[in-house]
């Protein structure tokens, strides 16, 4: 490779990796984890941590890589952080806190030739810029010193274990934007867990870190030093610098003498007039910042997994109890089921019952006048029908209709995110919508209404026939219900002489008018809009379920864009680190990606 492609080679190379890095964090943005199953907590903050660095520090440290270090002072609660950062400047730049927990803003101090590279634009871009004191924790505020050494610039970050979280959360962040931690305990608070929690992060990222030991009494600085470091060594961090600082006076102006903390300062001031030495602390800790990404979005997008599979049964659930109330449905208003009661009674009034229809019961075959002839029936009788089925529907529907609610409520109810979603769906889902009986009515009428057209259609060029004007329209439409009632001819023993003879009855009375084919016709197409508008109204209130897991966003594609843009990064970084193994460009590579034992992943 010439020089020039290898200069060339190394912008690509950082080009793509921000590419990649961004579509990684708009992966990682659009997934959402709002069901509450097991460890779906931890994922919600993971993913939060991650979008966070991504956007603080990963993508504007790669875009500015030229950028002063930025060596972030963190610790426990009066562990000095402020007071090592005035002596380590040499000049009061940030305010100790009297009272704890300390509320006010991070201070970033630099060297005035460095400004430029922390605007808005830069690192840590939400929180807004201010070069004054404030108590906002929104804002950063930026103090320029000639006291700082061009190249390195020191933040003064909020406790780490303060007991406001909002402290917590920002000292997280802070954190997590460093090329360098410059980690403060003291001889009292050394031993703290959450300390070690912050170092256990670091030293899986293999960020730079420096521990300083502050507040320590003379005569115990060997002793705890020695403990420190071994605790140090045994977490992965035996490589990490360890300072400590005496407990001393404090001047006026809340310095430590200059002999507390110089070889700290020759230390940090080493590190930022080594431009290679300054490089290789950025190199190593954004490398491992990438990494760390990179694994971590893996174990989002397994939750992104469980998160999909839960939507999915809890859709399944409720489906399965409206598709039985559907088929319920259908199969009792069709099986001869609603030919009894009220609707039986006001169909025998309307023929005339009495022996026609024992006759029937044994006589199916009666020629066809001979049933015309015996029809008695009156348009109020007709409309009487009309009512009986409307009610007889309406019931038939609504019963289906509470039992699916049930049925969907159980199933979810079996489930802690079901009974989470249930509580904050802001409707009892267990019952039918209160609206729903109207809803029932209105379809019933709507189908009776099309049915009477269809009669009225078919029946156009017949409207003069005297068999026509013997039963008129509401008559013949009462009839052609009562035929697609016993569509299935289901009901058995006594039943079925009553219903199936009554289906038989309106059968031949619908034929002598439009004859047999027509008959045929009529019913079919009055049966499929009837299951059409059954089903469509407990659609509706199937969707009352649906809509709750709508409105969740949960996308089925999510874990694969956060998978695949992981994958992207990994192959990028590997080609990075092994530009002679792709035999290619690195913003180009395919590389094989590493595993987080450092093998190769299929």
């Amino acid at each position: 490779m010439s020089e020039h492609e290898e200069e060339r080679r190394v912008p690509d190379a950082t080009n793509a990796m921000v590419t990649a890095l961004v579509r990684l964090r708009g992966a990682l943005t659009e997934a959402r984890l709002p069901l509450e199953l097991p460890g779906a907590e931890e994922q919600r903050a993971a993913r939060a941590e991650i979008v966070d660095q991504l956007e603080d520090y990963v993508i504007p440290r790669l875009m500015t890589l030229d950028a002063p270090l930025l060596a972030v002072v963190g610790g426990s609660t009066g562990a000095g952080k402020s007071t090592l950062v005035n002596s380590l400047v040499g000049t009061r730049v940030t305010l100790p806190g009297v009272l704890r927990p300390t509320t006010r803003s991070p201070v970033l101090v630099h060297h005035p030739d460095d400004a430029k590279w922390f605007g808005q634009d830069r690192l840590l871009p939400e929180l807004e810029r201010v070069e004054r004191q404030t108590n906002d924790p929104e804002a950063l505020q930026l103090v320029s010193s000639t006291a700082m050494t061009p190249g390195l610039a020191i933040l003064d970050a909020p406790d780490i274990d303060s007991v406001e979280e909002r402290n917590r959360v920002l000292a997280a962040q802070l954190l997590s934007a460093a090329d360098l931690w410059l980690f403060v305990t003291s001889a009292a608070r050394y031993a703290d867990q959450v300390p070690w929690d912050f170092l256990r992060k670091a030293a899986e990222r293999s960020a730079a870190v420096a521990i300083v030991l502050d507040r320590t009494p003379p005569d115990a600085v060997t002793t705890i030093s020695t403990h420190l470091a071994r605790m140090l060594a045994s977490r992965g961090l035996k490589d990490s610098p360890l300072f400590s600082v005496e407990e001393g006076e404090v001047s006026e102006m809340g310095l430590l003498p200059s002999s507390s903390v110089i070889e700290i300062r020759q230390w940090l001031q080493a590190l930022a007039d080594d431009q290679d030495a300054r490089a290789s602390v950025v190199q190593q800790t954004l490398e491992g910042a990438i990494r760390t990404l990179g694994r971590r979005t893996h174990s989002v997008a397994d939750a992104a997994t469980e998160q999909v599979d839960a939507v999915r049964r809890l859709r399944e659930d409720a489906g399965e109890a409206y598709d039985r109330a559907v088929q319920a449905v259908s199969e009792a208003s069709a099986d001869g089921t609603l030919l009894r009661g009220e609707v039986l009674a006001r169909w025998q009034e309307f023929v005339g019952t009495g022996e026609l229809l024992k006759s029937l019961e044994t006589r199916v075959g009666w020629i066809r006048d001979k049933v015309v002839n015996a029809i008695k029936g009156k348009p109020q009788q007709a409309e009487r029908v009309t009512v009986a089925v409307e009610s007889g529907l309406e019931t038939l529907i609504l019963e289906h209709a509470e039992a699916a609610a049930e049925r969907a409520e159980a199933s979810w109810r079996s489930t802690a995110a079901g009974q989470i979603l249930l509580k904050d769906a802001g409707e009892d889902l267990g019952r039918a919508s209160r609206d729903f009986r109207r809803k029932a009515e209105r379809a019933v009428r709507d189908w009776q209404d099309d049915v009477l057209e269809m009669v009225r259609t078919e029946g156009a060029d017949k409207r003069s026939t005297a068999r026509f004007l013997a039963f008129g329209v509401n008559g013949l439409s009462v009839a052609l219900m009562i035929v697609v009632f016993a569509h299935t001819a289901g009901v058995t023993g006594a039943e079925a002489g009553i219903a199936g003879g009554s289906a038989i009855l309106g059968q031949k009375l619908l034929e002598a008018v439009f004859g047999d084919q027509a008959v045929r016709s009529l019913a079919e197409r009055a049966r499929l809009r009837l299951e059409t508008q059954m089903s469509e109204l407990l659609d509706s209130e199937r969707r009352r379920y649906t809509d709750v897991l709508d409105s969740l966003q949960i996308s089925p594609e999510a874990p694969e864009r956060m998978r695949s843009a992981a994958r992207k990064v990994d192959d990028l970084r590997y080609a990075a680190t092994h530009p002679t193994a792709t035999g290619q460009s690195t913003g180009e590579a395919q590389a094989p990606r590493v595993s987080d034992d450092g093998g190769s992943a299929p």
